[in-house]
């Protein structure tokens, strides 16, 4: 995994870096400006290849001092350069006041309220008004400046945000204040994605990003090491997988119960398929044994479709607690299609009492609206919650309320922040789903699994697949994963089976695709 920063510890990270004498602030400035070139090159090659016309949009701080290095680099590539500066040039921090100066060498200096309300004749526009350090909503003349920008509609609009899309907050994704605001094209930020990078708008706005070094990546950990951690579960968990699974003893093991033992419990007649899935995807990531369990009028519909993954008749909380004397069902899975009401309720809270390994998701969560507490009360450390934006809600009513609230200053109340406040509420691991995936757990460590960028798989969005990722997670935790690592080696996966299989995805189809992933793998 890659670990996430937010715009404070970036700034404390470039903070300890000039503490120590081995960088300027200014020589910095000079690599991020160097950076955003080199990504451009690389972005669209064509425009390393001849001259353009670009406006360079500089603010009042550093990130305005990066700007002004891309407009000289520019300028000295021999194109035609016009820089706006929003504020007071007088009181630009030093660095960026030093390179004010020599752009001032190379061209003018306009004031961004000078900015044409139709400007048509730039190949390329710089955004490098705030990035990472506005905390407040943009005022007039910038969002003025970024939505003209962005008005054309008759060719590509090559916008590039240094950082992040001023007016966006960095931690969270969020726009400070609501605005409807551009997307830039390009994103170029340096030695670390921003947590805000992988959170609500900005991914899902289909901005490329570009990650430069700038001889920053000694001072990371030291600022990193005693907080909670967010990681980035879609930049390196090909190598957690790889590494969890095979200490997991994937394909090595004497006999199938040291592969564990994974007990599913299903809904009535008629409500029976969202277990078999769970069931379906348990057995395929590895599990070593699968049962379903299920009352006398569901077992022909499971008997009519299943084979390798056993049926055992549960017919309520005491049947449940009989079965679970056979310690070898170490992994349990509630909630898919089991049903709203007091008898799934009891079934929870009577394998609560076990004390194994288990996934609550679905109907498991959402029959405790009204009694979250009853449930907070009786999960322990072993268990994981799967809730998707609805049924968080329904158990987190006041930390959702407050993620949907409107940002108006930064940093913004983030989806990480909220499943952080969940698991730690819950005294467990919490997964809040999404195309951006949060993982929790109670010390305040994170995990982002994002299906944007080159990940981006829309078509896992299609019925079931929630109960395929519970399943995969229970098959995990019987096969002897830690609850957190089970849960992002299981998210991780379900993104690598959907993106495997392509468009016209269903569920059934998401656990076929986990052999091919494995091989992939070199498993």
């Amino acid at each position: 995994m890659v670990e996430l920063l937010t715009a404070a510890q970036m700034r404390a990270i470039e903070h300890a870096a000039i503490a120590s004498g081995e960088v300027t602030g200014l020589e910095l400035m000079e690599r991020a400006g160097r950076g955003v070139v080199e990504a451009l090159w690389e972005w669209r090659p064509e425009l390393a290849r001849t001259s353009h016309r670009a406006a360079v949009l500089c603010g009042p701080g550093n990130n305005g001092g990066d700007g002004f290095v891309v407009a000289r680099l520019l300028r000295e590539r021999g194109w035609d350069v016009e820089v706006f500066l929003y504020g007071d040039e007088a009181k630009l921090p030093p660095d960026a006041a030093d390179n004010c100066r020599r752009w001032r060498q190379m061209g003018k200096v306009r004031a961004l309220e000078d900015y044409p309300d139709f400007d048509e004749d730039h190949d390329l526009y710089v955004d490098a008004l705030f990035g990472t350090g506005l905390t407040r909503p943009l005022s007039d003349a910038p969002l003025r400046v970024l939505r003209g920008i962005c008005a054309h509609r008759h060719r590509e609009v090559r916008l590039v945000s240094i950082d992040i899309l001023s007016g966006v907050c960095a931690d969270s994704g969020h726009v400070l204040g609501g605005y409807d605001l551009p997307h830039p094209a390009l994103i170029v930020t340096f030695e670390r994605w921003r947590a805000g990078h992988f959170l609500d708008r900005v991914p899902a706005k289909g901005s490329a990003v570009s990650v430069k070094p700038i001889g920053l990546d000694s001072y990371v950990w030291p600022v990193l090491r005693d907080e909670p951690q967010i990681d980035a579960l879609n930049l390196s968990a090909e190598r957690l997988a790889c590494a969890a699974l095979s200490k997991a003893g994937h394909g090595t093991a004497p006999h199938k119960y040291h592969h564990g033992h994974a007990l599913v419990l299903s809904g009535p007649s008629a409500q029976t398929g969202a277990a078999r899935l769970a069931a379906r995807g348990a057995l395929r990531i590895g599990a070593g044994l699968v049962s379903v369990g299920a009352s006398m009028d569901a077992m022909s519909e499971h008997a009519a479709h299943l084979t390798a993954i056993m049926l055992r008749e549960i017919d309520g909380p005491d049947a449940l607690l009989t079965v679970l004397e056979d310690e070898r069902l170490n992994a349990l899975c509630l909630g898919p299609g089991m049903g709203i009401g007091e008898a799934t309720r009891q079934m929870v809270l009577a394998a609560l009492t076990a004390g194994r390994a288990t996934v609550l998701d679905a109907d498991a969560l959402t029959v405790f609206e009204e009694y979250p507490e009853i449930l907070f009360e009786a999960l322990h450390d072993r268990v994981v919650l799967t809730p998707h934006s609805g049924e968080f809600r329904r158990l987190f009513p006041d930390i959702a309320s407050r993620l949907a609230d409107p940002a108006t200053t930064g940093p913004a109340y983030s989806k990480v922040d909220a499943s952080r406040d969940a698991a730690r509420r819950a005294g467990c691991v919490v997964l809040f789903k999404g195309a951006d995936t949060v993982i929790a757990d109670p010390m305040g460590n994170a995990s982002i699994n994002s299906a944007y960028y080159e990940r981006a798989a829309p078509w896992l969005a299609t019925a079931g697949s929630g109960d395929v990722l519970a399943g995969f997670i229970t098959g995990l935790l019987a096969r002897g994963f830690d609850p957190k690592g089970a849960t992002e080696t299981a998210a991780w996966l379900h993104v690598e089976c959907a993106r495997k299989f392509g468009p016209g995805l269903i569920a059934e189809d998401i656990p076929e695709q986990l052999p091919a992933v494995f091989r992939d793998l070199g498993l």
